[in-house]
């Protein structure tokens, strides 16, 4: 795998219209990917819809249509969690509506199972609680969405967030706490 700095040249050649870029950068991206796709599915119940192919093709397709000046690998997968956050939450509503108001697709992400409790959680749920947690606090929800519909690392995180890993690490801490009470 190419190291974070010479994604981040494919990225910023493919924003300068480098057909070649996008050739090198897409099995790379698409890779890394469908490896975020499998963290966010990883406690999905077996009769889920979305597969995370689908989940990885539709993102991919809303990142490379985006007019965007990417600053670095971070920045690029840091907006790929949000494109996947809005997916799996638009396709658990558009199931829900389907059902006229019934269950729901229930969705458990990552570390959302742990975090919530023994119950599997609705991404929908956790979606709102994001969104909750925005209005008083962004840069913990943003964290928060990073972690759980990104996958990224710590020191990925950090950098898109422009934080050091020890502020990243404490306000995680505090961000899982308040998402715990607020999904209870």
């Amino acid at each position: 795998m190419p190291d974070d700095a010479e994604v981040t040249q494919l990225l910023q050649a493919w924003r300068r219209g480098d057909a070649l870029a996008i050739d090198k950068l897409t099995p790379i991206v698409y890779q890394e990917l469908h490896r975020l796709a499998q963290i966010a599915f990883r406690s999905e119940r077996s009769d889920h819809t979305l597969q995370p192919t689908a989940l990885v093709h539709e993102a991919y397709l809303h990142l490379i249509g985006a007019d965007v000046d990417w600053q670095s690998r971070a920045h690029f997968f840091a907006l790929a969690a949000r494109q996947m956050r809005n997916i799996l939450v638009n396709h658990a509503l558009a199931r829900r509506a389907a059902k006229r108001g019934g269950g729901g697709c229930a969705v458990s992400l990552d570390e959302a199972q742990d975090v919530a409790g023994a119950h599997v959680t609705e991404v929908t749920d956790i979606d709102e609680a994001l969104t909750r947690l925005a209005q008083f606090d962004e840069r913990k929800s943003r964290i928060l969405e990073l972690h759980y519909f990104g996958g990224l690392t710590y020191e990925e995180m950090a950098e898109a967030l422009g934080l050091s890993t020890t502020t990243l690490h404490t306000e995680l801490r505090l961000a899982k706490s308040w998402l715990r009470h607020a999904l209870e």
